[in-house]
């Protein structure tokens, strides 16, 4: 600390006009008025926010802070001619300004003091910041205990999960049972993803974060479009199944009315998977953190939501739509005198072959002044709820891409002879592809031996694979 003259250090956190209402700064850098006693706790406590007032965002590079910061901006210092004055704006900005008063009673922090108090102060709201980047979709790669499993004494399990956001979070501390089948339901669609897209440029990967996916999700694409509807999906899936089975306390057999083209002959009854609990409940927790967010009408933040939340119903109707009845007979000697029926959900790889029709005919669209979505291309048939939709166009997937999270296609096994998307000339964007051989084994000339097991050979095969460059 040494004695001078009141100086400020400043940042200014340009963001275009539609943005200015996210511009707040975090709770830990809010001023706390009156005075505070003692050195670091009063220089915390006195760093203030001023709006300044429109500004230019031109003038020299921009430099990126810590990510989230300011959403959807990137700062850069404030030019110290510019001072406390304003300019004309073209741009239609706005200027925070950090201050840090000189009243230190005749002392000051020196400039990496100053550094110090803003990179700690950024960093105490790092964690907040990373819950909103986060996502339920973690709980699939982190198991979740079973009521059953908790120990006494152990901190909440709902206060241990990554990536809920507040409203998740409560239905989490009503439902806790529920919570390791959300996960299932998480996987189970991670899973059918990445069958779907396997032999696609983007391949549904997961990073190794709680963001499950990294940040290509960012974008509203058709890629994203899916990923929201299948993981929905499997949360319902997951649900109904575990209600059948006993596992929740708050639900148990399907109690769907008889259908009316059931022969009479035939019993309704049996334990049917519960698709209208799993309906209900995916609904309220996974639109939640959609439904938590607040953003002004008609701003490209509102369409993502918007967007968010109707291909999350379309993931839903998809199971519910194709739940249908299975039967099973009775009788002597197999004679299917009598037959029960139940209501039972589709295998899952049809859902996912239903919603990847869906992608392939995902319609685009924008949001209106009103706050609505409408189609980009009016001569398109208006999407149904149980159709998806995109609001941007999907980023380039040939090359690695670290602003728009794409992997690139780089080191991909391709099909040769293939003239689809699998093929090399369009996996590999045109790079070309190296050829190498590789030896596979497989089990071959199994025999079934009294009693009672089948013994293999091995057999060895060379094949030849291609990789893009």
């Amino acid at each position: 600390m040494t004695k001078g003259k009141e100086q400020v250090s400043s940042l200014i956190c340009p963001l275009p006009a539609p943005h200015t209402c996210l511009l707040v700064p975090p709770p830990q850098l809010r001023l706390r008025e009156g005075k505070s006693k003692g050195g670091w706790g009063r220089a915390v406590s006195q760093l203030s926010w001023t709006l300044l007032g429109p500004l230019s965002s031109a003038g020299g590079p921009r430099t990126k802070i810590l990510p989230g910061l300011m959403t959807r901006s990137t700062c850069r210092p404030l030019p110290e001619s510019l001072g406390t004055s304003t300019r004309k704006s073209g741009a239609g900005t706005l200027l925070w300004k950090l201050s840090v008063p000189g009243h230190w009673g005749g002392l000051r922090p020196t400039m990496p003091s100053l550094l110090l108090l803003f990179t700690a102060a950024l960093l105490s709201s790092w964690a907040q910041l990373l819950t909103d980047a986060n996502s339920w979709w973690s709980l699939a790669l982190n198991p979740v205990q079973r009521p059953e499993m908790f120990i006494i004494g152990a901190q909440p399990v709902c206060s241990q999960l990554p990536g809920l956001s507040p409203g998740q979070r409560k239905l989490c501390q009503l439902y806790q049972e529920h919570m390791a089948y959300i996960g299932e339901g998480a996987k189970t669609g991670i899973k059918e993803c990445q069958h779907q897209f396997r032999q696609r440029r983007w391949n549904c990967s997961t990073a190794d974060n709680a963001s499950v996916f990294g940040r290509v999700m960012q974008i509203g694409s058709r890629e994203t479009a899916f990923t929201y509807a299948v993981s929905a999906a499997g949360v319902v899936n997951a649900i109904s199944r575990a209600c059948r089975e006993g596992e929740l306390s708050t639900c148990g057999c399907s109690r769907t009315a008889r259908p009316k083209d059931l022969p009479r002959d035939w019993l309704w009854g049996g334990c049917g998977d519960n698709v209208e609990y799993g309906y209900r409940f995916a609904k309220e927790f996974v639109d939640a953190r959609e439904r938590e967010k607040n953003f002004a009408k008609g701003s490209e933040e509102q369409g993502r939501v918007l967007m968010n939340l109707q291909n999350n119903e379309a993931g839903r109707r998809a199971v519910y739509k194709m739940a249908d009845v299975a039967c099973k007979c009775h009788g002597v000697s197999g004679s299917c005198s009598l037959k029960t029926c139940w209501l039972q959900l589709a295998e899952f790889r049809k859902v996912g072959d239903r919603l990847k029709e869906k992608y392939d005919s995902a319609a685009a669209m924008r949001v209106t002044r009103k706050g609505r979505l409408e189609l980009v291309n009016s001569r398109f048939t208006q999407p149904t709820p149980e159709d998806l939709v995109y609001v941007d166009p999907s980023p380039d997937y040939c090359l690695r891409n670290e602003s728009t999270g794409s992997l690139g296609t780089q080191g991909r096994l391709c099909n040769k002879t293939s003239e689809g998307m699998d093929g090399c000339e369009l996996m590999c964007c045109g790079r070309g592809y190296n050829q190498f051989k590789s030896v596979q084994v497989e089990r071959c000339h199994c025999k079934f031996h009294w009693c009672c097991f089948v013994r293999c050979k091995k057999c060895t095969e060379i094949v030849d694979q291609y990789i893009c460059k």
